[in-house]
């Protein structure tokens, strides 16, 4: 709901005087302990870090939910959240993203706080987080850094380490800096030292030009890395899609609680942890419908608000799952404050990754998940909004009948059950049976071989003639 004094889309003049004038503290965030035996071992091990967001549109409550889901990223990531500033403004400041005067603001409450860290809800260009760390004196990272950040520690596959190093270096490289002269300094010439040896001498380059470098070629060796293991990944599609089972994507918003409705669905034993990010590798896992016909569920990284466009090209082959499946089952935080957001979010991912093959997106089947943590209004809300849904708890099983059903009814069956008599001199049509669909009884009569099977559709009709009555 918009509030009153502050519009959805405010011009520069009509922005309220006291919002512009203030870092206003959203109440709530702080995760700092209360019990003092813990305090000194904590503030070992954790970063402890104060949050600041621009809001430039939309309601106070969107930009206060899009400030607790950066301090969710935050205690992912292993942070000890302190406080929660929001800047009013019609845009970022070009220099320094809260404006030189609120910048001096956040230094007084870094200093009262003993926060080590300060994380900006946006993408800051070079020049804005080295303007800010220059005025706060403490280390400055933006949501972006903080969505990698956490990609790193949860990813286990070389594939997902080698993914997410790609877009760590495709981050960094335009804002590789030094402190104080390490960075400026030349290799060349007798500077080099007399270690260099014979060609080595000359101008050289300075040392940050030397990191880009070497950054650029890990950059290039990843991209090979990735390229050969796209193709056992594709092999490994492309025998999936040749077989008989149709193809299920899980796609949702970063703990929406698509883990453990593929493990509710299929019986697997997938990691569920109550996490951001938790699943970065694509699982798969074959599972049967209610009619006997197989399909193989594929969990996908979860989304987010302005997934970082590194990682989306970094993911890229894991999210070619979504491109290829028979449908997409959506899944949504039925307990979340902002659900039909979080279903915007992940559209425009899935829209976006779509488009690069020009393809129409596969069928999409909503999935509300978690209604046991849901309120009763939140719940009617989202029955309003959403009629096609289909709401479930994969943590008590609530629902999930009635989701395997409109599964099967949503992938239309590319076989067929028959029950036919096939004379002993069509012996090529037996062959058949057994080479493209599968049997379930064989029997030798007077007349032929009665075989009970499934087989695919275009058989289907060839042995129409043969059925037994």
């Amino acid at each position: 709901m918009t509030h009153p004094e502050h519009p959805a889309t405010p011009s520069t003049g009509e922005l309220a005087l006291e919002d512009r004038a203030s870092l206003r503290r959203v109440v709530g965030l702080s995760t700092e302990l209360t019990d003092v035996t813990e305090v000194e071992y904590r503030q070992l091990r954790l970063e402890r870090v104060v949050l600041v967001g621009v809001w430039t549109e939309g309601s106070a409550a969107d930009a206060d939910a899009s400030l607790t889901e950066l301090a969710a990223l935050a205690e992912t990531a292993g942070s000890e959240v302190l406080e929660g500033l929001i800047q009013r403004r019609d845009k970022p400041d070009p220099s320094t993203y809260i404006g030189s005067g609120k910048a001096q603001e956040l230094r007084e409450i870094v200093l009262a706080t003993g926060a080590d860290t300060v994380i900006c809800d946006g993408e800051l260009s070079p020049a804005q987080l080295n303007s800010l760390e220059k005025v706060v004196k403490v280390k400055v990272i933006d949501r972006t850094a903080l969505i990698l950040d956490i990609f790193a520690q949860h990813a286990t596959s070389r594939e997902g380490k080698a993914q997410v190093s790609l877009a760590q270096m495709e981050y960094m490289l335009p804002r590789l800096r030094g402190w104080g002269e390490s960075m400026s300094r030349q290799a060349g010439g007798r500077a080099g030292g007399a270690g260099g040896g014979v060609g080595t001498r000359g101008p050289g380059e300075t040392k940050i030009e030397t990191d880009r470098r070497r950054i650029r070629e890990r950059m290039a060796k990843l991209r090979r890395e990735i390229r050969d293991m796209k193709k056992i990944r594709d092999t490994q599609r492309s025998r999936r899609l040749s077989s008989d089972a149709a193809s299920v994507a899980i796609v949702g918003y970063t703990n929406a609680g698509k883990s453990s409705l593929l493990n509710a669905l299929t019986g697997a034993g997938v990691l569920v942890e109550n996490a951001l990010f938790a699943t970065l590798e694509p699982t798969t896992r074959r599972g049967e419908f209610d009619d006997g016909r197989p399909f193989v569920l594929t969990d996908t990284v979860g989304f987010v608000r302005h997934l970082p466009t590194q990682l989306v090209e970094a993911f890229r082959s894991t999210l070619e799952e979504v491109v290829d499946a028979d449908l997409l089952v959506h899944v949504v935080d039925g307990s979340d404050d902002h659900p039909l957001a979080q279903i915007n979010a992940v559209r425009q991912v899935v829209n976006d990754v779509v488009a690069e093959y020009d393809i129409a997106p596969p069928p999409e089947l909503l999935v509300v998940n978690k209604i046991d943590a849901a309120t009763d209004l939140g719940l009617a809300t989202l029955r309003r909004a959403l009629p096609d849904a289909v709401f479930v708890s994969a943590h008590t099983g609530d629902g999930l009948d009635r989701l395997r059903a409109r599964m099967a009814q949503m992938i239309p069956p590319t076989d067929a059950t028959v029950d036919v008599t096939i004379p002993y001199d069509r012996g090529e049509l037996v062959a058949r049976v057994h080479a493209e669909g599968r049997v379930d009884a064989t029997e030798h009569t007077a007349d032929g071989t009665r075989i009970k099977a499934r087989v695919p559709m275009a058989l289907a009709a060839n042995l129409s003639e043969f059925a037994t009555f």
